[in-house]
């Protein structure tokens, strides 16, 4: 059984942690995963994004979850959670991504279960998140609890350009005060 490590990072080891993350996400792109970013995508303009990670987790706007195998960063997920005013209560899982040698492992169920723990942690009893529809994520996230709260057509791309419609899902989190 392959042991699971799952961390929260700070600023100053996302940023000693940017090779690796980068890694993760230019795999997943290359593997045509819709998460934001179109082909061709280098390991430059991932060493861009995940910068701006960095300084939102030394911001305390993001919470940033990293899973290790064998000490190798294989897996990550971020909790947006400087929402305005009016949402204190809910937070945005964001980027769950998994290197692609390293799924079928559990890292994935691993990140949202932690991800999930850690909001409930810091007050958050909402979370939602966006999809591309008929991707593998959607059957995960309900395989979670996740509930589907609808799909917008044509809302993002897929990594080749072509359009990609996007289900959103939202998890309510049991409540605990203080």
């Amino acid at each position: 059984m392959t042991e699971i490590r799952i961390r929260i990072l700070t600023e100053d080891q996302t940023r000693q942690a940017l090779p690796a993350l980068a890694s993760i996400l230019v795999d997943c792109v290359d593997g045509g995963a819709s998460v934001g970013f179109l082909s061709p995508y280098t390991e430059a303009d991932a060493l861009a994004f995940w910068d701006g990670v960095r300084t939102a987790v030394g911001e305390q706007a993001t919470v940033l979850l990293v899973a290790e195998v064998d000490g190798a960063m294989l897996g990550t997920v971020q909790l947006g959670i400087r929402l305005p005013p009016n949402q204190p209560h809910r937070a945005d899982l964001k980027k769950l991504l998994v290197h692609r040698k390293a799924r079928g492992l559990g890292l994935g169920r691993a990140l949202m279960e932690a991800a999930e723990a850690q909001a409930a942690r810091i007050g958050k009893h909402i979370l939602v998140l966006d999809t591309a529809t008929n991707s593998p994520a959607e059957a995960i996230y309900e395989r979670l609890g996740w509930s589907r709260a609808g799909i917008i057509p044509d809302y993002a791309m897929m990594p080749d350009g072509s359009y990609c419609g996007s289900t959103f899902f939202y998890k309510r989190l049991a409540f605990t005060s203080g």
